[in-house]
């Protein structure tokens, strides 16, 4: 894995880069960009920031952005500042605040050597033998959130059929985002259980990699919308699910419907998709409830866990999201995370977690070189 950080002064804007490189292969990249002075307004923090991401391409030269997700502090407001030049990458905007103070972050997934093709609320990368399919920004009508989730995966799960793929057997990961998450959270689960009930997804077959936090969209009345990620081609044998037992409990056992993690072996790597993880032990209970310090700890302990499970660690991770419950902390969690972590591409935003108890809780994804002749290369 090699990190780097690039810093542009005159933009006041830090590029965090990490780019899984392997011998044989294509490369990865993640990047987190991040503003580093807050005291311009909107308009000029995005300018700057699209003018960041033009760098970016030109020092990872021949790369596709192939995902983009704008972590924003006004959603309806700042949508309007979106580039609106027509290109394949898949856009999210979602509004969880960065918390050093600024109106904007963002996270890039970069690719090179793909062909990508825009099609409904889908970008696909098309790979050897396999489709890549992030679709972004899905949400739909409903009186109250528990309709609105029922409505979001039926369309998503139209959706994947249109592309030949389907929700049990394809889609990989998701993000969730819940407008009010302390109210209208435990609606989102409900509906979200019956509907995977009915496509096969329950306790006895698996459920998808997920991350479950309050988000707003740009539209004030959408109280539930989504990101996710599917891949077509891959056999059962590609894919495991990660449980860690001596730290977490399995989710269904606390009425939840997602997989703590999800690892995709390729014929030259290995991905592998952290859900977000919050300080919970094996028998579904908050561990050190009001202590930020050990939560934090525990949630990379957690998250270490998962890894390992895949035989990855924190060395293979290309990037992570803190999600506070509690804006007053970021200085706190900043400070951690410089200490423990300061080479990951990261970013800290304000997004309550599911349960009010959860202080803090965060997500990454890992590649690995460890490669398997049985299936072809991603």
């Amino acid at each position: 894995m090699n990190y780097i950080q690039k810093e542009w002064e005159k933009l006041s804007t830090l590029a965090e880069i990490c780019s899984f490189c392997p011998a044989a292969g294509i490369p990865e990249h993640h990047v987190m960009i991040r503003l580093t002075d807050p005291k311009h307004d909107a308009a000029e923090q995005f300018r700057r920031i699209e003018e960041t991401i033009r760098h970016v391409q030109e020092h990872l030269p021949q790369t596709a952005i192939v995902w983009k997700r704008y972590f924003v502090s006004d959603a309806t407001n700042q949508a309007i500042f979106m580039t609106s030049t027509y290109t394949p990458t898949a856009v999210s905007i979602v509004q969880q605040p960065p918390l050093d103070g600024t109106k904007v972050a963002v996270w890039l997934y970069l690719v090179p050597d793909v062909q990508l093709t825009k099609g409904d609320n889908a970008t696909i990368m098309e790979r050897t033998a396999y489709l890549h399919l992030f679709h972004t920004q899905l949400f739909a009508n409903g009186e109250d959130e528990a309709a609105q989730t029922e409505n979001l995966f039926s369309r998503y799960s139209r959706l994947l059929a249109e592309a030949g793929c389907s929700l049990k057997e394809d889609c990989q990961r998701t993000w969730v985002f819940v407008q009010n998450v302390d109210t209208h959270y435990g609606g989102m689960v409900d509906a979200r259980r019956k509907y995977f009930k009915s496509q096969g997804l329950t306790a006895d077959t698996h459920f998808i990699a997920s991350t479950g936090i309050e988000g707003k969209y740009v539209r004030p009345d959408t109280l539930v919308f989504m990101d996710a990620y599917a891949v077509h081609g891959l056999q059962p044998a590609q894919i495991q699910y990660l449980h860690a037992p001596t730290h977490l409990n399995p989710t269904h056992q606390y009425g939840v419907t997602f997989e703590r993690g999800t690892a995709i072996q390729y014929g030259d790597r290995r991905h592998v998709y952290i859900s977000g993880t919050a300080s919970i032990n094996n028998r579904g209970q908050i561990e050190h409830p009001m202590d930020l310090g050990k939560q934090t700890d525990r949630v990379f302990e957690n998250i270490c866990a998962l890894l390992a499970e895949a035989d990855a660690d924190m060395d293979d991770v290309m990037y992570i999201i803190v999600y506070l419950r509690d804006i007053s902390d970021y200085t706190t969690i900043d400070a951690y995370m410089k200490l423990h972590y300061p080479h990951i591409p990261q970013v800290i935003v304000w997004a309550p977690v599911c349960r009010p108890g959860w202080l803090v809780e965060a997500e990454c994804m890992a590649i690995t070189s460890k490669r398997d002749s049985r299936f072809a290369d991603f």
